[in-house]
């Protein structure tokens, strides 16, 4: 039970996992701010395209 319960302690595999999701979250928050502040431009400028189209 003690060998058991000293792996336990020594095994960090976990902890990459959550640091890969860390990671993960950090960029899909970085990708949502970016998408979201050029998305209000792309819209500007697709409706003054349209304008001058009509």
């Amino acid at each position: 039970m003690v060998r058991f319960l000293k792996n336990f302690a020594n095994n960090e595999s976990g902890a990459t996992a959550i640091e890969y999701g860390l990671i993960a979250a950090g960029i899909s928050v970085a990708i949502a701010t970016i998408v979201g502040t050029v998305g209000g431009d792309v819209t500007t400028i697709f409706t003054s395209v349209s304008t001058a189209l009509k």
